[in-house]
């Protein structure tokens, strides 16, 4: 049960869930809003309902209100969430140095403080007498 628990309060669980119903939440909002340009639009195009509009006998008006709705959803992702978090990720490498280290790098030092604590040579490279 202790498990459970610590699963459940674990950090990523909680915010995936607030995420998830703040999408679903937008979604809505959006969706809804698009019901509205359509509205408009059909308005403009003289159709009175456009949700039932039909081409051919074909019932197209749900099909446009979905991608009305997809591509607002997509713009607005993007340009609330993709491009500040793209300029802040930028930000963040322009303030990391630019020379670090690698790890081999670090290990190498590393082996030649040992060295040089144990009063071995520090020669990078060189390979240490079998006894």
């Amino acid at each position: 049960m202790k498990g459970f628990k610590e699963f459940l309060l674990r950090g990523n669980l909680i915010e995936l869930a607030v995420a998830f119903i703040m999408g679903t939440a937008f979604a809505l909002v959006v969706e809804t809003f698009t019901d509205i340009i359509v509205d408009v639009v059909g308005k403009v195009v003289s159709i009175d309902n456009f949700s039932n509009a039909q081409v051919a006998g074909i019932n197209l008006g749900p099909f446009v209100s979905a991608v009305i709705t997809f591509l607002l959803t997509a713009a607005v992702l993007y340009f609330a969430i993709v491009v500040p978090y793209n300029k802040f990720n930028a930000l963040r490498q322009a303030d990391e140095p630019k020379n670090a280290a690698t790890s081999e790098d670090l290990l190498t030092e590393i082996r030649d403080l040992l060295r040089q604590q144990a009063g071995g040579s520090t020669v990078v490279g060189q390979v240490p007498e079998q006894r």
